[in-house]
């Protein structure tokens, strides 16, 4: 019983390692069918007949996703058609499933590029450092390096002179507002006490006219309703009306008349005065 036991387990790893063997096949096979679809893939590409190559590079990136060659010469095709989106996504998938330096240096290398076109200097930066760290010997890679940091540079400047820029407008819409809110101000202010000084005068004006108006409605009222106890100017007392221009008010002549009558009476007392004088007087009377 238990030998055949020990039979059974020393058999199990016998079928494991054929099942493996059975995989490891399989996707042989598969990455060779995936590199025949790239070969064709490419000469289509050296054709200029982009759709076919597209189709078969797509065809052989499913058949076997660790063809990066496949990956890497599709991101060159979408490269040279300027869809640097696509090309970025292809690149980025061959620089992951790279199998040796060489495929993830050239892989990083073009990723740079599409960076630059895009001018994405940061990353293209780092780009090109990654594919410097798998082939630290290839020139080109290290003058794209120099070359995007000195685009990084001017263009770090650039956008800060376009800051400046914007600042310095800006704090000059803003006097202008400013100033344009000032003399709008000044407008009004002007325009107000303009409007305030013409109602002034049209109330000046009005008050004017109502006087007049009034003092007109008033002597017409007086007359037309004398007080009580006046009378009509034709049926006065002519001892109280006033008297006219060159002419004596009746008090006046009441005074000059009872001074000629006083001067009279005087006039006529001293020649009564005389008479007595002139007529002798009897002492006593006669028998």
């Amino acid at each position: 019983m238990k030998k055949l036991l020990y039979i059974l387990i020393l058999s199990l790893p016998i079928v494991g390692i054929s099942q493996e063997n059975k995989e490891i096949k399989e996707q042989k096979q598969k990455l060779k069918a995936s590199t025949n679809l790239t070969y064709d893939a490419n000469k289509e590409l050296v054709d200029d007949n982009f759709i076919d190559a597209e189709a078969n590079y797509r065809k052989a990136i499913a058949a076997s996703n660790d063809n990066a060659a496949a990956k890497f010469n599709l991101g060159n095709a979408y490269y040279k058609e300027n869809s640097f989106g696509e090309a970025f996504v292809r690149y980025k998938q061959a620089g992951e499933t790279a199998q040796t330096k060489e495929e993830r240096h050239s892989a990083y290398h073009n990723l740079g590029n599409v960076f630059m076109k895009n001018k994405e200097y940061d990353k293209a930066i780092e780009a090109y450092k990654e594919a410097l760290r798998n082939d630290p010997s290839d020139e080109e890679t290290r003058y794209n390096l120099a070359l995007a940091k000195e685009m990084k540079k001017k263009d770090d400047q650039q956008k800060q002179n376009d800051k400046n820029n914007d600042d310095k407008n800006k704090d000059k819409d803003n006097q202008d507002q400013q100033q344009n809110k000032n003399d709008q101000d000044q407008d009004d202010n002007q325009n107000k006490n303009d409007q305030q000084n013409q109602d002034n005068k049209d109330n000046d004006q009005n008050s004017d006219k109502n006087k007049e108006q009034k003092g007109d409605e008033g002597e017409d009222q007086e007359d037309k309703n004398p007080k009580p106890g006046d009378q009509p100017k034709d049926q006065q007392d002519p001892k109280q009306q006033p008297p006219r221009p060159n002419q004596l008010s009746p008090q006046q002549i009441k005074n000059i008349l009872e001074a000629m009558s006083n001067e009279e009476k005087k006039v006529q007392e001293k020649i009564n005065g005389k008479k007595v004088k002139g007529k002798p007087a009897k002492n006593a009377k006669d028998w």
